[in-house]
């Protein structure tokens, strides 16, 4: 045998200062490597409120980028259904009325006076009024940003500004859309608490980041945020938050809370109302140890919270339609006895589970939750059903263009919660429950890409989401065609 040389001899002889053995070089890097990816994974659970806060300062900075690099043709920032209740808010601050004739005409760049434009905008109601279909919630939870944007620029006044004080400037719409930003981002930390009530942080954060990425939520929380989604987040959110942190408090009072957050849900959106099934539901679970006053008297005192809490949509339906409750669309809006039960989950057509997966995985979670804590699970599942029931009865069940079943982000906490009971009895590891929420969040982020070239004209470059190829099998093309665009435009 080759007697061992002395540096060699010396080198074997090296060890590290807790005296194990020594490690080759590529060894150690693998080490390190090993130790920043775990450092990397756990970052999640060690720090989640300022993941989530992080998330949502990335959210504002893309949504600002988007409105200097890729401004609309007209200008306006505010589109769609967020049209409806902006046209509320700015009316009400710079005109003090609710006649939103005059704010349609300038949004929609209509020459006052000409027939042009929305059927709807020529008939009016029977007080007068234009007809507005869309919820006043936005409007109000809008008003302090708007509000102090119209302070701004009138402070600016004072220094020489030219800037418009007229409420329609780009300025003040923004501000409508930071909004919806921050309600999203405080919507999904409310959420993520309401889990860790519930399960282990790890389960928890892991859980709130694969809903909100990989659902239709990351789209109405960054490239829509003017929709009233990011606030329905925000608002049946907090009511789950509460409701969890209190069960067992059977005081006249917490309902009475609890009916004014679900009150303030339906200001959002109105089907987020039938949260009051939830209050229902643990007023009657407890009717062994109470009596039926006592549970009847609950029950009533949810009403009255929500009453409370929907008065301001109740007095602008009074005010342009002559009543406190109506339904703005017609009679014909809900069929109730004809509800689209399958297609509203599986159809190409935006549907729920067709389009984001990941809710598929947490509707199973919320069984488990169901063996997990009886009550919570059961509230979860009824106020799921009742959702799904009342999404499948709007006429339009496809919620029109849309990212998925957007309708459904009413449910958003609940996915989350079920999708965190499924990571608890599957996901034993940080590892694997990163690989899960990767896996989920990749496969929507393709379809984003795909859904958002397509909107945006390369409509010869990628195909439509409305089909098995093009929902299921185009998105794994999309980075492919999109480069393979780009190049050729360069080299032309």
């Amino acid at each position: 045998m080759k007697p061992m040389s002395a540096m060699a001899r010396r080198e074997s002889q090296r060890s590290s200062p807790d005296g194990s053995a020594f490690q080759p070089r590529s060894s150690t890097w693998q080490n390190a490597a090993s130790r920043q990816l775990n450092w990397c994974l756990t970052y999640p659970e060690r720090y989640p409120t300022q993941l989530l806060v992080g998330l949502g300062l990335v959210f504002a900075l893309l949504y600002a980028a988007s409105l200097v690099l890729m401004p609309k043709p007209d200008g306006r920032i505010v589109m769609g259904d967020a049209v409806h209740h902006y046209v509320q808010l700015r009316s009400a601050v710079f005109d003090g009325d609710l006649d939103f004739r005059n704010e349609y005409v300038r949004l929609y760049r209509l020459q006052p006076g000409e027939n042009a434009g929305p059927k709807w905008l020529f008939e009016p109601t029977v007080t007068g009024h234009v007809r507005n279909y869309m919820p006043v919630g936005p409007a109000v939870a809008w008003a302090p940003a708007f509000l102090l944007t119209s302070l701004g620029v009138w402070l600016a006044h004072l220094t020489g500004s030219a800037y418009p004080l007229d409420g329609y400037g780009r300025w003040f719409q923004a501000a409508a859309g930071f909004t919806g930003i921050v309600a999203a981002t405080f919507g999904s930390w409310l959420a993520y608490l309401t889990a860790t009530g519930l399960f282990g942080k790890r389960s928890a954060i892991w859980a709130t980041l694969t809903i909100w990425l990989a659902s239709s939520a990351v789209y109405y929380s960054v490239i829509s945020p003017t929709y009233s989604h990011a606030l329905s987040m925000l608002a049946v959110s907090g009511f789950w938050f509460a409701w969890v942190r209190t069960l067992g408090r059977q005081t006249l009072l917490r309902y009475l809370a609890l009916g004014g957050l679900a009150g303030v849900s339906a200001l959002m959106r109105w089907q987020d109302g039938v949260l009051l099934v939830v209050l229902v539901l643990e007023a009657c679970w407890h009717w062994r140890t109470s009596s039926f006053r006592g549970v009847a008297g609950r029950i009533l005192a949810a009403g009255v919270g929500a009453a409370i809490a929907f008065i301001p949509q109740m007095i602008v339906w009074t005010v342009l339609f002559g009543r406190p409750l109506t339904v703005p669309q017609g009679a014909g809006f809900m069929r109730w006895s004809d509800p689209a039960l399958l297609s509203v989950l599986f159809s190409y057509n935006h549907g729920l589970i067709s389009w984001t997966p990941v809710i598929g995985v947490a509707l199973v979670g919320l069984l488990l939750l169901a063996r997990r804590r009886s009550l919570v699970g059961l509230a979860a599942l009824i106020f799921f059903a009742a959702s799904w029931f009342v999404n499948a009865a709007v006429a339009d069940w496809w919620g029109g263009e849309a990212f998925g079943a957007r309708r459904f982000l009413g449910c958003y906490p609940v996915f989350i919660l079920g999708f965190a009971a499924v990571l608890e009895a599957v996901a034993r590891t940080t590892r694997f429950s990163a690989a899960i929420a990767a896996a989920f969040i990749s496969h929507t982020f393709l379809l984003l890409l795909q859904y958002q070239a397509f909107m945006h004209g390369l409509r010869n470059v990628v195909p439509y989401p409305g089909g098995f190829t093009e929902l299921w099998i185009a998105r794994f093309r999309a980075p492919i065609d999109l480069a393979i665009w780009w190049w050729l435009q360069r080299a032309n």
